[in-house]
């Protein structure tokens, strides 16, 4: 049987703004489809980098990225992209928000709605679709933009951040509810964090980054069961690997120490 190519590839690719020092060099690894991957490491060690790159919001400087079989910047109606701060138009409704981007594309008048109110539901917020920005929570305005990017359907979800601001218990239940999500569409996400613990959590992949240019330092595989619940966060098989995590975490923080300042990213 034939394997399907992988969704996004990069081959030995390095990233410099103008003049400035390398901020990531030599990344080359492969997206299959339905992965969930986070990436982990430094501060500079290129992780927002990385999906810029992919999204096509910055060029490379060297080596090749593939996204869906193509460039980047000929697959982005393939992709969506989710920022640390939920990005409201603060005079539009929920409604009126996750709209926007089917507006942008031309979505028809009935169909529009239709995925709207998908969406919303999908997340949880149906009954606050005519409420404004200011009447909703940290959590709940990350909901929406998160009903945003699930509205266009995307294959593939690039996340930075988007939980970094919400405290603990509100960021372990959007993880759930992420994953629930995404038993439903089967969309392959990028996700940085600084969370061990949110990457063990939702990935299947942990690529974990060294600073001073980025590096990919090493891979760790999440084989833990999907579903994942709160009965996960208290399994063995959870903590050990958190605690594996944490452990190369702290070697390349030690790498980043010794070696000269970079710029960050």
């Amino acid at each position: 049987m034939a394997t399907q190519p992988p969704v996004v590839s990069f081959k030995h690719v390095a990233k410099r703004y103008g003049a400035g020092p390398l901020i990531l060099d030599d990344i080359s690894f492969e997206a299959d489809r339905g992965d969930f991957i986070s990436l982990i490491g430094p501060s500079g060690c290129g992780k927002s980098t990385i999906l810029k790159l992919i999204s096509a919001l910055s060029p490379i400087s060297g080596g090749e990225i593939v996204v869906e079989g193509v460039a980047p910047s000929e697959a982005m109606e393939e992709m969506f992209f989710v920022f640390q701060e939920p990005t409201l138009l603060p005079w539009l409704t929920v409604e009126q928000n996750v709209a926007m981007p089917l507006r942008l594309r031309g979505s028809k008048v009935q169909k529009r709605d239709e995925l709207i109110a998908k969406s919303l539901a999908m997340v949880g917020l149906a009954e606050r679709a005519a409420y404004y920005p200011r009447q909703l929570s940290g959590g709940q305005k990350m909901r929406v933009s998160i009903a945003r990017a699930l509205s266009l359907s995307p294959r593939i979800l690039l996340l930075d951040e988007p939980f970094g601001a919400l405290d603990e218990m509100t960021r372990d239940h959007l993880n759930e509810e992420l994953l629930a999500i995404r038993q439903q569409q089967e969309w392959t996400a990028f996700f940085v964090t600084h969370s061990v613990a949110e990457a063990v959590f939702l990935s299947n992949r942990i690529m974990v980054l060294s600073a001073n240019p980025g590096r990919l330092h090493e891979e760790v595989r999440v084989d833990l069961p999907y579903p994942r619940t709160e009965e996960t966060r208290q399994s063995r098989e959870y903590q050990k690997l958190v605690a594996h995590v944490s452990k190369l975490l702290r070697s390349v923080e030690r790498l980043r120490d010794q070696a000269p300042a970079a710029a960050t990213a």
